[in-house]
């Protein structure tokens, strides 16, 4: 199979009380592993359809395919972008990028707030790297792929699906949003930030 569910590196509850273990094992364990297993059905398709010569439904198989592989890539960063030890704000590197692209780490922080709490229907808040630009973005992503800007790199990313927080939030998904940040790792952000960078 071409991908797999990664494990996380904290149990499931590590990030209580912002996310209760609960509902990051059904994040985790059910959510994040059908779009895993969304991402290889989809390929196994498209291999079938390429071997038999038939293209017909090409359309629905990429569409799928992005929506599912999207899933996967951004569920992955999720994880990676949030830590028990997390919080406060960045430094360095990623705290000048910071200021330099939003003025202040407090307009980005509500920036990237609005962004995310405010996503129609299902979606994410995202900061990227914009390479073109060389500048830092922030993006409202809707479901996994759409309004996404081509060729940024996701840095830092708060799911804003409902499956990610109302068993605990109900419908106050600012609520949620405004735990998110005692929750960032700051230091797999930054790292993101070298990499993209450097790329």
């Amino acid at each position: 199979m071409a991908y797999s569910l990664p494990d996380l590196p904290y149990d499931y509850a590590a990030l209580e009380p912002a996310i209760t273990g609960e509902i990051l094992e059904l994040h985790h364990a059910k959510h994040h592993a059908a779009y895993v297993k969304g991402a290889n059905d989809t390929l196994e398709k498209l291999d079938e359809a390429r071997d038999k010569d038939q293209l017909g439904g090409l359309v629905g198989l990429e569409k799928t395919l992005a929506f599912n592989l999207s899933g996967h890539v951004l569920h992955t960063i999720f994880w990676d972008n949030l830590s028990p030890d997390g919080g406060d704000r960045p430094d360095g590197e990623l705290g000048s990028a910071i200021d330099e692209h939003f003025g202040s780490f407090e307009a980005f922080k509500k920036q990237l707030t609005s962004a995310t709490a405010t996503v129609q229907g299902s979606g994410w808040g995202v900061l990227g790297w914009e390479p073109l630009g060389q500048r830092l973005v922030i993006q409202q992503v809707y479901d996994h792929h759409g309004n996404v800007g081509m060729g940024s790199t996701p840095l830092l990313v708060f799911d804003a699906w409902e499956h990610a927080y109302y068993l605990q939030y109900k419908n106050v998904r600012p609520d949620y949003v405004q735990k998110l940040w005692d929750l960032v790792n700051w230091n797999d952000v930054g790292a993101r930030l070298t990499a993209a960078k450097n790329a």
